[in-house]
């Protein structure tokens, strides 16, 4: 396998596409795709990005994300923080005055993450099987720019994370607080109407993606 440098990354993909997800849902963005995650979530969409990906230099990598001439640029994986270098590339991003966001599992610090990043955190419910890899230490380091996703996948894993979100009081922490239901184990409609119920002040989000392009590779 060949070594990485200094100033280089293991890169899965670069596309250019529509936000599926977050804040900025439905706005064209380019995803650079980081290879390689510490977790396996039962419900991953993106087992591809495991392994191999391909050595590219920070400055390449620049390079080509310029070349779409984008707004907004997130930076996903895999578990991107599990890459060292991953933090200059951010900074690099911002500097090149894009709008940069991360996608980011929880169980890495974000604690070395240029303020300037919206970070996108994942906190993993029960049946994700990886809820014990939440590192709660990055909670106090979120701001009201940053970003707090749950993927649900039943009745169990919805009322841990109402639960979840009145002890850290996360809608007072961050801007969004996002409610995703797994793709394969529970219709969103359901999870609409839970919430409709509790009358919760957060953000359902289905994947975009996912009902334009049904999981195509680039996409």
């Amino acid at each position: 396998m060949q070594a990485q440098g200094a100033d280089t990354l293991r890169i899965t993909e670069i596309f250019y596409s529509l936000q599926g997800e977050t804040r900025t849902v439905g706005l064209p963005t380019v995803f650079v795709r980081l290879t390689g995650c510490p977790l396996r979530c039962v419900y991953c969409d993106t087992a591809y990005a495991f392994s191999g990906g391909e050595i590219r230099q920070i400055d390449d990598i620049l390079a080509t994300v310029g070349s779409f001439n984008p707004r907004f640029v997130t930076v996903t994986g895999g578990e991107p923080l599990a890459q060292p270098n991953c933090l200059p590339l951010l900074a690099r991003l911002c500097d090149a005055g894009y709008e940069v966001s991360l996608e980011t599992s929880g169980a890495l610090s974000v604690a070395g993450v240029d303020p300037r990043v919206v970070k996108v955190l994942d906190l993993k419910t029960p049946a994700s099987g990886e809820m014990s890899r939440n590192d709660y230490d990055n909670i106090p380091l979120l701001t009201h720019r940053d970003q707090v996703k749950f993927v649900v996948c039943n009745r169990e894993d919805y009322e841990w994370a109402r639960f979840t979100l009145d002890k850290y009081d996360l809608v007072s922490r961050v801007s969004d607080v996002l409610f995703s239901p797994s793709h394969a184990d529970l219709p969103g409609r359901q999870l609409a109407e839970w919430m409709l119920e509790d009358n919760l002040p957060v953000r359902m989000q289905l994947q975009l993606h996912k009902l334009l392009w049904n999981d195509e590779p680039g996409h």
